[in-house]
């Protein structure tokens, strides 16, 4: 079986199938732009770093319980914590939505990427 010719980021080579009539795969192809790189290596909701939203949403979680803490001992008043929860409750919806957002353009870019990765091989197969 043939084998990419590409370094992978950690130093090892490639174990992907090249593509018919050259020595690398889709995603090692000298030939592609940035761009096209960009969007085909998008992750989908796998990658990390992006704001880190289990982070924030953690950070969320632990204000919440310091206010129910502070209720409870008479630390802070009813109406005040039912304010600042829903003020809080209206930055997780914003979070909630963004990466919902996030999540449909990567895929719509990853889609992209696939049907153009499809015409070209239909443009090898036959020459149009």
């Amino acid at each position: 079986m043939n084998q990419c010719a590409g370094i992978r980021a950690d130093g090892g080579r490639c174990g992907a199938r090249p593509m018919k009539d050259s020595a690398y795969c889709l995603n090692h192809n000298p030939e592609r732009s940035p761009e096209e790189h960009r969007r085909a290596s998008s992750k989908g909701g796998r990658r990390a770093g992006r704001g880190r939203p289990s982070a924030e949403l953690k950070r969320m979680q632990l204000i919440f319980e310091k206010w129910a803490d502070e209720v409870r001992e008479g630390e802070l008043g009813r109406a005040d914590a039912a304010v600042m929860c829903q003020l809080l409750n209206g930055a997780r919806a914003c979070i909630r939505d963004l990466l919902a957002a996030r999540e449909q353009e990567e895929l719509v870019e990853r889609l992209e990427a696939i049907e153009e990765a499809l015409e070209q091989k239909e443009e090898r197969r036959y020459g149009t």
